[in-house]
């Protein structure tokens, strides 16, 4: 395994190695709700995350917002026969998407508002006067039917690099299904992470390659895995941030994509077909 150039931080999502052309921009972009909430007093940031007193049993950085309680219907439940992969209930960083995203609670409910005296544990409005929840069904309101989207809290290449510390190529592992891309490994602060290379990324009006991502490196530009318990047994999940980064605003022609998906890029990273 090649030495690889991490740099560490917050658990399971943690900050990754980025180059200066993927620089994020959240300001501007459709997750910046700052604009027309006076009560956000201008912070871009305050939707998601917050300093002091986020939700602790979220795995994602410092989370402003109290997660779901949803039941979810799954992808499993269609009955579909290729599927191979184990899935577990519903979390990591997929259930910190759907505190906004299923629906259930308006956009700017949050923990800690900005200022002080506004900590709430269970989460209140910004602004009364608000009051939205995420419309636009089932995009970007996904409901809490999921059956109708890409499967998420299941082993990626159905297990075949559950438990491998160490590259993971399910092509010749002794288990899952070998129509997946190999998987990187690394110990990051002690915990088993998981993703898959991307070479190219970004694309130019006429689909050509125009940005590169470093191999061996976990970047932002890779697809990557969260960490999960299966059966007693850790191994990398697909989840929502596998293929979403919510920083990354540029359009590719889709915002909030991790890489570009001309010639069906987002889903070739991962499937061999």
């Amino acid at each position: 395994m090649k030495l690889r150039r991490i740099c560490t931080g917050a658990p399971v999502v943690g900050m990754v190695f980025l180059s200066a052309s993927a620089v994020a921009d959240i300001q501007g972009s459709k997750h910046d709700l700052s604009t027309g909430i006076p009560e956000a007093n201008g912070e871009v940031c305050v939707f998601c995350h917050t300093p002091h007193g986020s939700d602790t049993n979220a795995s994602a950085p410092l989370w402003n917002k109290a997660l779901p309680s949803t039941t979810y219907t799954r992808y499993s439940s269609l009955g579909t026969a290729n599927l191979d992969g184990t899935e577990v209930a519903v979390g990591s960083v997929s259930l910190a998407c759907l505190s906004c995203h299923d629906g259930t609670q308006a956009v700017d409910v949050v923990i800690n508002k900005p200022g002080t005296g506004g900590y709430n544990a269970a989460g209140s409005e910004l602004s009364t006067a608000t009051g939205s929840n995420l419309s636009g069904t089932p995009i970007p309101n996904l409901g809490s039917d999921l059956r109708d989207d890409h499967p998420i809290s299941i082993d990626y290449a159905g297990g075949a690099c559950r438990g491998s510390l160490a590259d993971c190529d399910p092509q010749t592992a002794a288990t899952g299904d070998p129509d997946f891309s190999p998987a990187q490994y690394a110990s990051i602060n002690g915990q088993n992470q998981w993703w898959v290379d991307v070479a190219s990324y970004a694309t130019d009006a006429a689909g050509v390659n125009i940005e590169s991502g470093t191999a061996d490196v976990r970047e932002k530009t890779d697809m990557l895995l969260y960490t999960r318990d299966f059966s007693g047994t850790e191994g990398p999940s697909v989840e929502c941030a596998s293929c979403h980064d919510p920083h990354e605003a540029t359009a590719r022609p889709v915002s909030f994509l991790r890489i570009a998906n001309a010639g069906s890029g987002v889903c070739l990273a991962c499937h061999i077909k």
